[in-house]
């Protein structure tokens, strides 16, 4: 048996193995990581790749014994990276996968053409992509979500990385966590904070393009000055939330948090942070957040954007809300677009409210959400029947 030290996933791993263990099977067997799936076993299909200190490489012919000292990452530990989270938005999006067994190291593959490819250039992304072998889609959504999200994070003005941090060719694996594109990163995520990244208490706030968007307003019988002022109070913001509690103590432009959520039989807790701009000359700012929870393997990213409009000669402000979000995991199986859209109308009316009393002077109605959480089931049945008394109405009248 051969000792053996690895990072995987930014865990430390110690193990005994033979010499013979190919790196796929000792993820899958030894750590149960079974995310890197196995196809041809020869190096070929491209099933297995994973990232070996940051490089994609491909691990059923790769020697477990060979990566000693080496840092991992399967498709496990790229949950909260940014580029992963846009591709697998865009994946879905774009209908790129059908089975899914090929979608792990297509992921990671096309992961390595967006950070290093300066361009959406579709024959540079049909290469690129030549080692990784699908039965199903034919390819073209594949290569669709790809162009989308490089083309996407170009027009942000995401740069690329020349090489993708490649110094020299040859066998990835080597370099034992040396190579420079992250060194002394102490994350899975392999790239680097960016203007587009804030790293808050070890979490990244990566921009990002939701799946989905909904557009609502709500009104405040205050002026926009003294609304704007009162959304600048992060504490307060987060006490008008339901299910929304604060970890740490907030500053002006970032904050940490829980968010609880209950939905019939799942209760889940998604900790997380949130990035925050404001513009005090456009009355208008930007929530951007990251959270997830473990028990249910769910996580989600969210974006807020809001507009100050003064309405009746500035006595009323109306808020424009632009509220975008992706969500992956369990419940991403269960909320539905258009059940998401009624809750965010309900969820923005209570926000809207409790901003309200705040302003007023009233502490926010936080009983059953601060010990409970937001409870989605009781908001969906109290929708659906408000629904079904419009059918009824428009069937039998008023």
């Amino acid at each position: 048996m051969t000792p053996l030290r690895l990072t995987v996933n930014a865990r430390a791993v110690e193990a005994n193995v033979e010499p013979r263990t190919h790196l796929a099977d000792f993820l899958r067997d030894g750590l149960n990581l079974t995310g890197t799936h196995l196809g041809c076993e020869h190096g070929v299909c491209g099933a297995c790749t994973l990232l070996l200190d940051d490089m994609p490489a491909r691990s059923c012919i790769t020697y477990a014994a060979a990566c000693d000292g080496a840092r991992v990452t399967t498709i496990e530990g790229l949950d909260e990276d940014d580029i992963a989270v846009e591709l697998r938005a865009a994946f879905t999006r774009e209908h790129a996968l059908q089975c899914g067994y090929c979608t792990p190291g297509m992921l990671i593959a096309a992961r390595d053409l967006v950070l290093r490819l300066p361009e959406a250039d579709e024959r540079l992304i049909r290469v690129g992509l030549s080692g990784n072998l699908c039965r199903c889609t034919g390819y073209v959504g594949i290569v669709r979500a790809v162009r989308s999200v490089i083309e996407t994070r170009r027009r942000r003005g995401v740069m690329p990385v020349p090489g993708a941090g490649r110094t020299q060719l040859g066998p990835v694996g080597s370099g034992h966590a040396a190579n420079p594109l992250s060194a002394g990163a102490e994350k899975a995520s392999p790239s680097t904070p960016t203007a587009q990244h804030l790293e808050l208490g070890g979490i990244v706030v990566p921009d990002f393009v939701p799946s989905e968007i909904i557009t609502h307003h709500v009104t405040v019988a205050y002026p926009p000055a003294q609304v704007f002022q009162k959304l600048g109070d992060i504490a307060g913001v987060a006490a008008c939330l339901p299910g929304v509690s604060l970890t740490t103590t907030p500053t002006p432009d970032r904050a940490e948090g829980v968010i609880k959520v209950r939905l019939g039989p799942i209760a889940a807790h998604f900790r997380g942070a949130a990035r925050i701009e404001r513009d005090p000359v456009q009355l208008s700012g930007r929530i951007t957040g990251i959270g997830s929870d473990q028990r249910s393997r769910s996580a989600t990213q969210g974006e807020i954007r809001y507009q100050l409009v003064p309405v009746d000669h500035g006595a009323v402000t109306r808020i424009d809300l632009s509220i975008g979000y992706s969500l992956t995991g369990v419940l991403a199986q269960i909320a539905r677009p258009a059940l998401v859209r009624d809750l965010a109308v309900r969820l923005t009316g209570d926000f809207a409210r409790n901003l309200e009393r705040q302003l007023a002077g009233v502490a926010p109605d936080r009983s059953a959400a601060t010990e409970q959480g937001l409870n989605a089931g009781a908001l969906l049945i109290t929708l659906l029947r408000s629904r079904m008394r419009a059918i009824l109405e428009r069937v039998f009248g008023a």
